[in-house]
């Protein structure tokens, strides 16, 4: 019995198609995924997962991850004013991203006298990297953050972003977001927060690791007055009255 040999031929032009839905298939899942958040909050982000198969660097003990979510009304307006006094004082006005900021990080780090790297990422890059993304540095991972930026920039806005941002941000060895935060350091809840408290937490956010609020340094404590004064600069509360209130 003679065999049949099928033949298959795979072109550049069924590779084009190919790909072409691969793209829509992840720009979809990823659209879902970006409004799920918009009204569902987010039980867990991948930082916090890396994180629960860490040791603690301080007694090499894996701990559980301290996480509440809070709703933004729920929080002291010292909070989202000490973020933003602190991390991004553009955060009200611009479309995601502050190209000026991420120049300038740019040309310090390329100069190669500094030992540590410069951040030039806005509140809202910093909550598509955290919640959407793995961590590490690469083109590749700019890239999809930008993309993630854009979206949640555009289908969330400024206060869902912000009370995100306040709900996932690590405050601590294992310990993220505001609730956690407001009980560990100050024994309170995050409605009682006031001003020293909040430029405080906000003073440890670029490595919540090494700066400590609970024995914080000469640093921590200068960070914190030049937020301080800041968050008196930009007007106080009443700078976000009409869009958090």
């Amino acid at each position: 019995m003679a065999l049949t040999q099928t033949s298959f031929s795979f072109t550049w032009r069924d590779a084009r198609v190919l790909f072409g839905k691969l793209c829509l298939v992840l720009f979809l899942c990823s659209l879902l995924w970006v409004v799920t958040y918009r009204w569902v909050d987010p039980p867990v982000t991948l930082h916090m997962l890396s994180k629960r198969s860490e040791p603690s660097p301080n007694d090499q003990q894996v701990k559980e991850i301290d996480f509440t979510f809070v709703e933004l009304e729920d929080m002291s307006a010292q909070l989202p004013l000490a973020a933003i006094a602190a991390e991004d004082q553009l955060f009200l006005s611009h479309s995601g991203f502050d190209f000026k900021a991420m120049k300038m990080a740019f040309d310090k780090n390329m100069s190669g006298k500094r030992k540590t790297v410069v951040g030039g990422s806005t509140i809202s890059q910093q909550v598509a990297k955290n919640v959407f993304l793995w961590h590490g540095r690469s083109y590749l991972r700019k890239g999809v953050e930008m993309y993630f930026t854009f979206l949640i920039e555009l289908l969330w806005g400024k206060e869902r972003i912000m009370e995100v941002y306040l709900n996932i941000a690590e405050m601590g060895d294992h310990v993220f977001g505001v609730h956690a935060a407001s009980q560990k350091y100050f024994n309170t809840t995050p409605d009682k927060i006031g001003r020293q408290q909040a430029a405080l937490l906000a003073a440890v956010l670029p490595n919540p690791i090494r700066y400590k609020v609970s024995k914080p340094t000469g640093y921590v404590l200068r960070r914190r007055r030049a937020i301080v004064r800041n968050m008196g600069r930009l007007g106080g509360t009443e700078y976000i009255k009409g869009w958090m209130l």
